[in-house]
C-alpha cells in the first residue's frame, strides 16, 4: 500500500516540560512539519503569528499556565541605534561580513562548542555532536543562509569570530541561532550581529528583522529589549513593545483556549491546496 504526505499541514503539541527560561514553569509547544514544494511560503506565513523554525519544524510556545514567550521583531525603517549600541558597531568596524550556504564546517563547530561550553554548558544544546551540529546548519527547506563574521586584515584575519544562521523571509530575516567567540565579549558580539542584520535587512530591502522570542522576567532576553522600534506577537497581532502596559506572564489554564481552536485560528498561506 503506499502512504504519500497530507497536502495541508498538520499540527501536533509537544508534552509538558522544564522551561528553559523561568524557574518553576512548564513549557509547551505546538509544531508543525515544515516539508514540500510550498515549505517557504508556510514558513513565511506562519513566522509572521510568532512561529519559529528549527531544522525542518516550525513551532510556538502553547503553554497551559503561562504566556511569557512573545516573538519579537525589529521594524528596520524605524530602527535607531543607542548611543552603547553605535560604540558596538565602530568598535566591530574591523569585521567583515560573509553570507555562505548553510553548510557546516569545521571552524564553525569548534566555534559552537567553544561557546556553548563557556556560556550555555547546562543548556539544552549542550551535548550537541557535530553531527547533530550539521543537521541544525544544513536542513533546511527554505532559503538560508549561514553568516560570519572575520577580521578583515592582521593576523588573525582568518579567524572566525562570529556566526548566525539566518533565514531569508518575504519580509525579513530571521536569526535563527547565533553564537561568538566568548573570548571576545568586550566586543559585545551579540548585539553587533543583530544590528548588523538589521544593516543587511535595509540593504536588500526587507522591512524586519526577526529575534525570536522575548521573554519578560528572563535574564537570558533581556537585551532584546534594549532595541528600539521592537514589536513583540501578541493576541495574534504585532504590538510595538513600549505601547504594552500589561505584561501579566501568567494565566489561568481554563483561560487557554484548546489546541483544536488555535490550529483553527492560524492563518496558511494563500495556497489552494492548504484549503482543500
Amino acid at each position: 500500500m503506499r502512504h504519500s504526505l497530507p497536502l495541508a499541514p498538520q499540527f501536533y503539541v509537544t508534552a509538558p516540560q522544564t522551561c528553559p527560561y523561568l524557574e518553576d514553569r512548564q513549557e509547551r509547544k505546538l509544531f508543525t512539519a515544515l516539508q514540500g514544494e510550498h515549505a517557504a511560503e508556510l514558513n513565511d506565513a506562519l513566522s509572521k503569528q510568532g512561529f519559529r523554525r528549527s531544522q525542518n519544524v516550525l513551532y510556538r510556545p502553547s503553554c497551559a499556565e503561562c504566556n511569557a514567550c512573545l516573538s519579537a521583531r525589529i521594524r528596520v525603517a524605524d530602527f535607531n541605534p543607542t548611543r552603547s549600541q553605535k560604540r558596538t558597531i565602530r568598535k566591530n568596524d574591523h569585521l567583515t561580513r560573509r553570507a555562505r550556504a548553510p553548510w557546516a564546517t569545521e571552524d564553525q563547530f569548534d566555534l559552537f562548542r567553544t561557546y556553548l561550553d563557556s556560556r550555555h554548558a547546562d543548556g539544552g544544546m549542550a551535548d550537541m555532536d557535530v553531527f547533530e551540529f550539521a543537521a541544525m546548519i544544513e536542513e533546511t527547506p527554505i532559503k538560508t543562509r549561514v553568516i560570519e563574521y572575520r577580521p578583515s586584515d592582521g593576523p588573525e584575519k582568518d579567524d572566525l569570530s562570529a556566526v548566525c544562521l539566518t533565514d531569508v523571509l518575504d519580509d525579513g530575516l530571521s536569526m535563527v541561532y547565533s553564537f561568538f567567540d566568548p573570548a571576545l565579549r568586550d566586543f559585545s558580539l551579540g548585539t553587533y550581529m543583530i544590528l548588523d542584520h538589521i544593516e543587511l535587512a535595509r540593504e536588500v530591502g526587507l522591512p524586519y528583522v526577526y529575534l525570536g522570542y522575548w521573554v519578560p522576567g528572563s535574564p537570558k532576553m533581556s537585551y532584546k529589549a534594549k532595541f528600539s522600534s521592537l514589536e513583540v506577537y501578541r493576541g495574534g497581532e504585532w504590538v510595538d513593545l513600549h505601547q504594552l502596559e500589561d505584561l501579566d506572564v501568567n494565566k489561568h489554564p481554563l483561560s487557554t483556549d484548546p489546541i483544536a481552536e488555535q490550529v483553527a485560528g492560524i492563518q496558511l498561506p494563500d495556497i489552494d491546496i492548504f484549503k482543500s
